[in-house]
């Protein structure tokens, strides 16, 4: 049987997943399940485990190995567990090497190895063929927080703020442009914090600067979430000036009330935010924007709410990601005065519907454009603003011109009208 991936969690979770189902099959490993897990709440981790149990009945003669943000966070707790063969720090995940031993039936002294992540200084760039229908390619560019959120467990799980060279990036992407890929999205946990360790100190901007014009091939280039208050010159200019650089931006924005933004220790305020989306959309008037955003943190009142859920339509967000808060132990939040469970899912349940609102919206609103698709799967695209839409009957990897005749539950109906070049 083949190495399987079961991921939770982010976007850069899946494009690892990626890499260590080649890695682990490189080693010479089979009949394994490889189980990277998500540490950003106490929910994710419950289900990791939930699944890894159920992994177990399902199959009883495969391997089973346990790596990712959890397991970083809470590897022996992960290691007691009689269902899991071998624990994987966060770091070692990527490399063969780490399953050479299980693959070769090596007996290890501790199943648990796990390195200690603030110790690791650099990234190395894995190339992945794509995701997503083989049309849009991920490519990781940082990895690892210097920042301390009070609720966020993440630097731990992920060690310090680390960056992929900036002609590594260029040269991965020049690569998957030439196999063919039509768009390349930069992914990361701080994006926006690249460049600070590397030589010279390049930023965010002048990477995505760089790719736009040392690949001149590539038809669309797109960022993962972003710290808006960290964007810099060189990353405005290339969103107001080069169409290719798409126009979604997704805001790791986490509350609109200052009192709240103050005591998760963010480094923005709510006039930062509202001024940011003005100023790019003065600039992009087609730019939509997404954000994540937690409901009850602790000492959360509901005039506080009332500031976080009002700047949906202040902003225009168009895409949300919605967490009730989460204790996770360790960090300062879980020792402030909390807010009951009940309140922060029935906040987070008001968040979504607004969320709800402002993509229908989005949507209608697009009704009789014409777009530019991406598509990605049998049937599905993108649009350049990432709003889904049913593409019937067109090849994966294609860049097409739809208009929009209609919404559906998911997003966009198109029909064709010409190939785009």
């Amino acid at each position: 049987m083949a190495v399987e991936t079961l991921t939770f969690g982010c976007r850069l979770n899946a494009y690892e997943s990626e890499v260590m189902k080649a890695q682990a099959e490189k080693a010479g490993l089979d009949n394994a399940l490889i189980v990277n897990t998500c540490a950003v709440t106490g929910e994710a981790v419950r289900q990791a485990r939930q699944q890894i149990r159920k992994a177990r009945r399902d199959n009883p003669g495969r391997r089973i190995i346990v790596t990712g943000c959890a397991a970083q966070t809470e590897a022996r707790s992960f290691g007691d567990m009689a269902e899991v063969d071998l624990v994987i720090g966060n770091d070692d995940k990527l490399r063969a090497e780490s399953y050479v031993p299980m693959a070769l039936g090596t007996p290890l002294n501790d199943k648990v190895q796990v390195n200690d992540i603030m110790s690791v200084r650099e990234t190395a760039g894995h190339l992945i063929e794509g995701m997503d229908g083989r049309a849009r390619a991920f490519v990781q560019v940082q990895n690892g927080c210097d920042h301390r959120c009070t609720f966020c467990i993440i630097p731990y799980g992920r060690g310090p703020s680390r960056s992929v060279p900036l002609a590594a990036v260029v040269e991965q992407i020049r690569q998957l442009v030439g196999n063919g890929y039509r768009e390349a999205v930069l992914t990361g946990v701080d994006i926006t914090s690249y460049g600070q360790d590397l030589p010279g100190a390049p930023s965010l901007g002048t990477l995505v600067q760089a790719i736009l014009v040392q690949v001149p091939d590539l038809p669309r280039l797109r960022i993962s979430s972003i710290d808006s208050i960290e964007v810099d010159e060189p990353l405005f200019d290339a969103i107001a000036g080069d169409r290719r650089l798409m126009p979604h931006l997704h805001l790791s924005l986490q509350s609109g009330d200052d009192m709240i933004l103050k005591r998760m220790k963010r480094r923005h305020l709510r006039a930062d935010t509202l001024d940011f989306v003005h100023t790019v959309r003065a600039q992009r008037p087609d730019v939509v924007f997404g954000a994540d955003i937690i409901a009850g943190f602790p000492t959360e009142t509901d005039a506080m709410f009332e500031n976080t859920l009002s700047i949906v339509e202040e902003a225009g967000l168009t895409y949300l990601h919605v967490f009730p808060f989460s204790p996770r132990a360790g960090t300062p939040a879980a020792r402030m005065p909390q807010v009951g469970r009940q309140i922060a899912r029935e906040r987070a349940g008001l968040l979504r519907a607004a969320g709800d609102r402002r993509y229908r919206s989005h949507c209608e609103s697009r009704v009789g454009q014409l777009e530019q698709v991406l598509v990605e799967s049998a049937g599905m695209g993108r649009t350049e603003q990432f709003t889904p839409i049913a593409a019937p009957g067109l090849a994966p990897g294609e860049i097409v011109a739809l208009r929009v005749v209609g919404t559906d539950r998911h997003g966009l109906v198109g029909e064709a009208a010409r190939t785009a070049a």
